[in-house]
């Protein structure tokens, strides 16, 4: 792995651990995200229908261009909706 590629790992955990920080100050907003996957998660372009309402209506911010921790944070909330699904 070169230099370039280490420091965008190490950007994409940063930026990871900040949405992390947010969700742990604001309790609500993971209950609001996981509400928001539910909703989009079997639609096409579910990625960015779950972005954009998120960004709309909590205070994480994803671009429209999505980053790796971006695309890592919206794959770990359809992950739980999955794991909710199969519980039931």
């Amino acid at each position: 792995m070169n230099t370039a590629e280490i420091k965008n790992k190490e950007r994409a955990l940063n930026e990871f651990v900040l949405v992390l920080r947010k969700i742990m100050v604001e309790p609500d907003i993971c209950q609001t995200a996981l509400e928001i996957t539910r909703k989009h998660i079997d639609e096409k372009h579910a990625n960015v229908k779950i972005a954009d309402e998120l960004s709309a209506t909590t205070s994480i911010k994803i671009p429209l261009e999505h980053s790796e921790a971006d695309s890592l944070f919206l794959e770990m909330l359809k992950d739980l909706v999955r794991d909710e699904k199969a519980l039931y």
